[in-house]
C-alpha cells in the first residue's frame, strides 16, 4: 500500500520535509508494510527553496542584497537548466534588522541578485516564488540589479526602496541583462491583487509591512509614477500587486508566465507520478483557514489527489474550517495537533511527537 505525504510547513515550528517526516513515522509504525512517499510543497513563499531541494534540486549559495541593503547570505535551487528562486531567502520580511518593518526604505534588490546567480548557472527557466516580502518598491530594485536604471528629476540614480518611487522621473530599461531575453521566467504565486487602488500593493500588504497611512499613500504615488513609467496597463493585472510589486516588474520586464505557487511546486516535484496507485494523500499546514481555500498548499494538493481519484486527509496545528469546508476543498477529514494536545504552545513548542501520533491515528483510521 502506498501512502503520499504532501504538507506544506508549519510556519514558525517545522519545515515541510519535518512535518512529512513525523507524519510518515506515526504511518509506519501503526503500519509496518505501508510504503511511505514524502513529497514536501510550497506555495511559492517562504519554504519554497527547502521544497525545491526535496524534489532533487541542488542548493546553490548566494551572497545577495537584503531588503535594508546589507549582504545576506541566500541561496537558489538548480536542476539541470531550471533555477528556482525564492524571493524571501534575500528580500523577506525575516531579514529584516531585528525584525523592524521598513515598508518605504525595503528593496527588492537582492531577488534580481538571485536571477543573476541562476543566469550565471546557465538556466534557461526561472521560477520566481514571491511569497513573504518586505519590499514595496514594484520589482524596481529587482531590475536595477538586474541592469535598469532609475533616476530622479535631477539625473541622478534613485535611492532603493517604494518610498523613492514617489521622486521616479525616468526609467530606462535597456541595460537589463541580455540574457534574460532567452530565459522563461515562471512567476509562482497565489496573489491575485493588482499593483494600484484600493485592492494593490500598497493599500492591502503596506500595513503588514509596517506602512503608516500616510506611508501607505506615499508608496501609492511612487508605484502609480513607476507604472506609467514602465507599462500603464499592466498595473491592474492581477497578480502585479505580489510581493509589493515583484509581481509587476517581473511581468512587464521579464514577461513572466503566472501560474499558482502550488501547481508549479506538484510539477517540479513530479507528483502525479508519485502519487501512482497511492491508497491516501496526506496534506496539512500550520492553519487551516479561508486562506487554505485561496489557493495555499493542501488545497493544491487536494485538487491534484481529486484529479486521479485518491482521497485526502490533513494535518495541522490548528484548525479552523468546518467539515463542509473542508470537504469543498477536497479534503476528506483534518487531524489537528491541538486534538491530541489543547495547550497551544505547547503544540508550537513540540510538535514531532504530536505529528507522529495523528500520523499514527491516519493509519489506523484508514489504512487497517
Amino acid at each position: 500500500m502506498r501512502v503520499v505525504v504532501a504538507p506544506d510547513k508549519f510556519k514558525g515550528t517545522l519545515t515541510a520535509a519535518e512535518v512529512a517526516a513525523e507524519v510518515a513515522a506515526g504511518l509506519s509504525a501503526a503500519c509496518p508494510d505501508v510504503r511511505v512517499i514524502a513529497v514536501p510543497v510550497a506555495d511559492g513563499g517562504d519554504g519554497t527553496l527547502d521544497a525545491a531541494v526535496a524534489a532533487g534540486f541542488t542548493r546553490l549559495e548566494v551572497s545577495a542584497t537584503g531588503p535594508s541593503g546589507d549582504y545576506v547570505s541566500a541561496a537558489i535551487g538548480v536542476r539541470d537548466d531550471v533555477a528556482v528562486v525564492e524571493l524571501a531567502s534575500a528580500s523577506g520580511l525575516v531579514l529584516l534588522p531585528d525584525g523592524q518593518p521598513d515598508a518605504k526604505g525595503a528593496t527588492s534588490w537582492g531577488t534580481g541578485d538571485l536571477l543573476l546567480a541562476a543566469l550565471d548557472a546557465g538556466c534557461t527557466e526561472i521560477v520566481l516564488g514571491v511569497g513573504g516580502s518586505a519590499c514595496s518598491d514594484g520589482g524596481a530594485g529587482m531590475l536595477q540589479a538586474l541592469g535598469a536604471r532609475l533616476a530622479d528629476a535631477d539625473g541622478r540614480d534613485l535611492g532603493r526602496g517604494g518610498g523613492a518611487l514617489s521622486r521616479l522621473a525616468e526609467v530606462d530599461l535597456s541595460g537589463l541583462d541580455n540574457r534574460l531575453a532567452d530565459v522563461r521566467v515562471v512567476l509562482a504565486t497565489d496573489v491575485d491583487n493588482p499593483l494600484l487602488g484600493d485592492q494593490g500593493a500598497a493599500a492591502v500588504y503596506g500595513p503588514q509591512k509596517g506602512a503608516s497611512a500616510g506611508d501607505v499613500r506615499l508608496l501609492e504615488t511612487g508605484l502609480s509614477r513607476w507604472a506609467a513609467l514602465v507599462d500603464p496597463s499592466a498595473a491592474m493585472r492581477p497578480g502585479a500587486g505580489a510581493a509589493g510589486g515583484v509581481g509587476y516588474a517581473a511581468m512587464t520586464a521579464l514577461a513572466c508566465e503566472v501560474r499558482p505557487g502550488i501547481e508549479v511546486m506538484l510539477d517540479l516535484a513530479g507528483f502525479d507520478a508519485k502519487l501512482g496507485d497511492a491508497a491516501l494523500v496526506v496534506t496539512g499546514e500550520g492553519s487551516l483557514d479561508q486562506q487554505t481555500l485561496s489557493g495555499k498548499a493542501p488545497a493544491g494538493v487536494a485538487e491534484a489527489a481529486r484529479r486521479r481519484g485518491v482521497p485526502v486527509v490533513a494535518v495541522c496545528g490548528r484548525l479552523e474550517l468546518s467539515d463542509e469546508e473542508l470537504h469543498s476543498a477536497g479534503i476528506d477529514a483534518a487531524y489537528a495537533l491541538t486534538d491530541e494536545e489543547p495547550d497551544v504552545d505547547k503544540c508550537m513548542a513540540e510538535p514531532r511527537p504530536l505529528l507522529r501520533r495523528l500520523g499514527h491515528r491516519i493509519a489506523v483510521d484508514l489504512l487497517r
